[in-house]
């Protein structure tokens, strides 16, 4: 008599809910529940469906006829912690470029020598340390495993596009944000010259054939290269440490909170001990708070690009304490036109002109926070394999002061410029 008094209390309290705030039909939503919370309770009283759930929690997605308004009396009886919309994050449409091919018999890992990463002495880090015995996650659009500058650096992932394919129609409820990539232009060409480097002699090879400059037809997919731009950096800055490639970025250039928030509890519980999250959202989402929170109780270091908008308003996930927020410079150690800035941004590193990895056994030349992330994750894997010091206290440690590069952005690009070096001595 009780259970049924409960039953029909509970139902009474989600039907006002429910009539005062209908929306579209099949409204997928996550809700995450306490100890004592049953999913099947909530199914029966929301009249939902079970979409999916993030193996080893309580935290599931749920198709709704509508998003409810749950009074906190609701949630109480029904065991929730919290819930929201599953929003879709999504990336803009970019123009088509150029991409780098090199001649056969150059190294696949040429690119390690460019200026940007020698200047924050990569390679004579590389000498201390170079990341063995630690796994970088990299949440991001689909890679190519193939690539020559790839092969022996990656480990199993986990493809989160497909796993949700049989419910992704349902996600449209669009957040106006994207992957972190300078401007509309996927591979950003300063001035006139497709190749423009601090150091011109870096490009100075015996081979006549390293560089071919002939501008080659690229996908206009919005999130095509992006994932193996970024491993690419990962690999070249951490060479002995195994990328985890995780797709959650579709090539249409979209993902989900569902999604980014089973990414990060997959990485922690199958060995990573670093984040890469070369991406940005305009609002902050309670789910992949609590995942972020999840592995920073691991001590797994997350760092996150701090995004493209030439903005002090910061960004999530960067945003969160726990989470290194990386800014971009030039190669003059200024703020790069588009970076973004403010209080929360942790440490600045090289985000202009960067090349790296390209699809089809190709280099690509990219600006962005997206770019300039993956070299402080790589970072904190070198410091990870040598050193039992905090690593997000070491990197915010080694540091170059550029406050007399960038005197209107005085506290507002972190603690410096990285330098691999120092945190690895």
């Amino acid at each position: 008599m009780v259970k049924m008094a409960k039953r029909i209390l509970l139902c009474l309290l989600v039907f006002c809910t429910l009539s005062a705030n209908a929306m579209a039909a099949d409204v997928p939503v996550i809700v995450q529940l306490g100890s004592l919370g049953n999913i099947l309770n909530v199914l029966n009283v929301l009249g939902g469906t079970l979409l999916d759930q993030v193996p080893g929690t309580k935290i599931y997605l749920l198709k709704l006829p509508s998003l409810p308004i749950v009074s906190s009396l609701t949630q109480t009886l029904l065991g929730i912690t919290s819930i929201e919309a599953d929003k879709i994050v999504a990336v803009p449409g970019r123009s088509q470029t150029g991409v780098l091919t090199v001649g056969q018999t150059t190294a696949a890992d040429w690119y390690k020598a460019q200026p940007e990463l020698q200047r924050i002495r990569t390679t004579a880090a590389q000498a201390k340390s170079r990341g063995a015995g630690i796994v970088i996650a990299d949440l991001n659009s689909s890679l190519d495993f193939a690539h020559p500058a790839l092969a022996g650096h990656l480990t199993g992932g986990y493809d989160f596009v497909g796993a949700r394919a049989g419910y992704a129609g349902i996600l449209n409820q669009a957040d106006a944000s994207f992957l972190d990539q300078a401007d509309a232009s996927f591979l950003d060409q300063a001035d006139t010259g497709f190749l423009d480097q601090a150091d011109a002699s870096f490009l100075d090879q015996a081979d006549a054939s390293f560089l071919d400059q002939t501008v080659v037809p690229v996908s206009t997919i919005p999130a095509y290269a992006h994932g193996t731009l970024c491993a690419g950096i990962l690999a070249g800055v951490a060479p002995a440490s195994k990328i985890m490639p995780l797709r959650v970025f579709d090539d249409a250039g979209h993902t989900d909170v569902f999604s980014v928030t089973k990414g990060i509890y997959y990485a922690v519980r199958n060995g990573a001990r670093v984040i890469n999250l070369s991406f940005g959202m305009s609002g902050s989402y309670t789910s992949i708070q609590n995942a972020l929170a999840f592995a920073a109780s691991n001590h797994v270091v997350m760092v996150a690009s701090a995004g493209n908008q030439n903005k002090q308003t910061p960004q999530f996930p960067a945003s969160v304490s726990s989470v290194i927020s990386v800014a971009s410079v030039n190669h003059t150690d200024v703020k790069a036109s588009f970076s973004n800035y403010g209080s929360t941004v942790y440490v600045t590193a090289p985000g202009v002109n960067i090349i790296s990895a390209y699809p089809g056994g190709m280099y690509g030349m990219v600006s962005g926070t997206s770019f300039s992330a993956p070299m402080v994750a790589a970072e904190a894997a070198l410091i990870m394999a040598v050193k039992t010091t905090d690593p997000k206290t070491t990197v915010g440690a080694a540091v170059i002061n550029i406050n007399a590069q960038n005197p209107l952005y005085l506290g507002k690009l972190g603690k410096g410029r990285v330098d691999i070096l120092s945190a690895v001595q």
